[in-house]
């Protein structure tokens, strides 16, 4: 499969030329892919290599010790996520075979805080973090976030649409970095229906994938075991090739991949397609995973819809009702099981009991 790669350093030249060679990789790599290849991203290997490392310290540590970060109370969106928890929307019902640590890069909004705390809390950090934990998570998120924003601007471009169209609707948004810990599978479980992670959808804007590494039994980085493990990527369907195409999520050497989260598909409706992809599992046992990912977000407070280009009769029917976007993270976090059911409780009025008190009140006299 030829996906497209986008060089950075023409989408932020400056030089018509460079600017619209780069737009027009993401219009395809984005329009037909769902995905593209980064090259120039600005991310270190090597300081990728050493976060690895001490997130393999802290994983490691005995379910109690991590336990105390695994916060139910802020829908897991900060700290430890235990195994067992996430589920794909699209998926069998089974939990994804992994553990992860959730971490915001940058401060939260201070008024979206107040309107949203679960979804903007503040980061929880190991009071005893192994060596480079939180350091390598705030560099690794940074980094990641300004490559994003660099390929946003290019994506407004690539759509006639003014460049900051993209990169505005996420200031100060939600974004979170994540660590993911894919657990060994023992061998009664290797080869048959169990993946690392069910085949979904991301449901933000754009997400950004460094490269992650495999983990041989005696957790020492290796390179894959065979074949079918690791990141897969599905493309966009065609009269051709209805189901798609599976492509491996291995981006060329010194690239990153990009993928189109719901929030962009909707947002273009539908001219950009959020990429559906699995993470399966090796075919022997006692092999584990790690990897990162950036999710870029809409703030809170945008609605999301296709925007008034894209507006045709096809992309309203497809797209409406119009959503907030906060309500939108709070209705999908309710789905994937990181947050309660009650959190649906907290759309729309509270206030219904409020009558029946006053009456109460009024009975007692």
């Amino acid at each position: 499969m030829n996906i497209p790669t986008v060089d950075l350093t023409d989408l932020s030249s400056g030089d018509p030329a460079r600017v619209e060679r780069g737009a027009a990789a993401l219009r395809e790599a984005f329009g037909v892919f769902g995905l593209v290849y980064v090259k120039n991203h600005g991310i270190d290997p090597q300081a990728l290599e050493r976060f690895y490392d001490a997130f393999s310290a802290f994983v490691a540590r005995p379910e109690a010790a991590k336990r105390p970060y695994g916060r139910a109370d802020i829908w897991y969106q900060r700290g430890w996520t235990p195994p067992n928890t996430e589920v794909a929307v699209a998926g069998k019902g089974q939990p994804d075979f992994k553990e992860c640590y959730f971490v915001a890069p940058y401060p939260a909004d201070e008024t979206s805080a107040l309107e949203f705390p679960q979804i903007y809390p503040e980061n929880v950090w190991p009071s005893d973090a192994p060596p480079y934990f939180q350091e390598g998570f705030l560099t690794l998120g940074r980094s990641l976030h300004e490559a994003g924003l660099q390929l946003l601007r290019g994506a407004a471009v690539a759509l006639g649409l003014p460049e900051p169209t993209f990169a505005n609707l996420c200031q100060r948004g939600p974004h979170v970095t994540r660590a993911l810990h894919y657990l060994p599978l023992n061998a009664s479980q290797v080869n048959t229906d169990i993946v690392w992670g069910e085949e979904h959808t991301d449901f933000n804007l754009l997400t950004l994938l460094p490269g992650g590494r495999f983990l041989d039994p005696s957790g020492r980085p290796a390179p894959r075991p065979d074949d079918k493990s690791g990141l897969y990527l599905r493309t966009r369907a065609t009269p051709e090739d209805p189901k798609g195409h599976m492509v491996r999520g291995t981006a060329p050497a010194g690239c990153i991949v990009a993928q189109v989260g719901q929030q962009l598909e909707i947002l273009t409706g539908g001219t950009f397609l959020a990429t559906p992809h699995v993470i399966t599992a090796p075919g022997v046992p006692a092999w584990s995973r790690q990897s990162a990912a950036h999710f870029m977000h809409v703030h809170t407070s945008h609605i999301l819809f296709p925007l008034e280009k894209f507006r045709t009769p096809d992309a309203v029917r497809d797209y409406a009702p119009p959503v907030l976007a906060g309500t939108y993270d709070i209705k999908t976090l309710v789905d994937i099981g990181l947050a309660p059911q009650s959190a649906l409780s907290q759309l729309g009025y509270r206030h219904y009991d409020r009558l029946n008190r006053m009456r109460a009140e009024g009975s007692e006299k």
